[in-house]
C-alpha cells in the first residue's frame, strides 16, 4: 500500500498550513488573524479527517502514525508560541509551556517504550484525544480573540486552555504510571 493516501495528504497539509498560518498572524491586514484562525480550524478538521479516513477506508500506514501526531505537536505549538507572543499573559505562557512540554516528555518516552518493546503501554488514549480537542478549541477561541470580540472569547479560551492544560497533564501521569515498571527496569 503507497504511503501517501488520502490521509497521509491530510496530515501533510496541516503541516503545510503552518507558514500560511505565521503569515497571516503578522500580516498587517485588517482581520488577517481571523485567517489565520480559519486556517487553524481547517488544520483541526484535518486532524480529525485523516484519521477517520485512514481506518474507514483501511489506509492505515506506520507512516502515517509516525507522521499524525508529528502534524498537530507542530501547529498546536506554533499557534501557543505566536498567542503567547501577541500576549504575554502568564497564565497563557504557564498553559502554553505545560501542553508544549507535555508534547516533547510523551514523544520521547513513546519512542523509549517503543526501542524497548512496550509501545502499547503508552498508546494513544480517550483522555487524550479529550486533550486534543480541548487545546485545539482554546486556540482557535484565542486567535479568533486576537481580532474579534476578545471580551467575549478571550476568557472562553483561557478557560478551554487552563482545562486542556489539566487534561495535559492528567494524560502525562497516566503515560508515566503505565511506563513506570518499564522506566525503573535496570538495566
Amino acid at each position: 500500500m503507497s504511503k501517501f493516501n488520502i490521509a497521509t495528504w491530510l496530515t501533510l497539509l496541516r503541516i503545510a498550513l503552518i507558514p500560511f498560518l505565521l503569515l497571516f498572524f503578522y500580516l498587517p491586514w485588517p482581520n488577517a488573524r481571523i485567517v489565520c484562525a480559519l486556517i487553524f480550524v481547517l488544520a483541526s478538521l484535518t486532524d480529525w479527517l485523516d484519521g477517520y479516513l485512514a481506518r474507514k477506508l483501511g489506509q492505515t500506514t506506520a507512516f502515517g502514525a509516525f507522521l499524525d501526531p508529528v502534524a498537530d505537536k507542530l501547529i498546536v505549538a506554533a499557534a501557543l508560541v505566536l498567542l503567547v507572543q501577541n500576549d504575554p499573559e502568564p497564565g497563557l505562557a504557564i498553559a502554553s509551556v505545560i501542553i508544549i512540554g507535555r508534547e516533547i516528555a510523551i514523544a520521547s518516552l513513546r519512542e523509549w517504550m517503543a526501542e524497548i518493546g512496550q509501545r502499547g503501554k503508552v498508546e494513544v488514549s480517550w483522555l487524550g484525544k479529550a486533550k486534543t480537542t480541548m487545546q485545539m478549541t482554546a486556540i482557535t477561541l484565542l486567535l479568533f480573540a486576537v481580532d474579534l470580540g476578545t471580551e467575549t472569547l478571550r476568557p472562553i479560551g483561557y478557560l478551554f486552555l487552563y482545562v486542556a492544560a489539566i487534561l495535559t497533564l492528567w494524560s502525562m501521569v497516566n503515560y508515566l504510571r503505565a511506563a513506570w515498571p518499564a522506566l525503573m527496569e535496570t538495566r
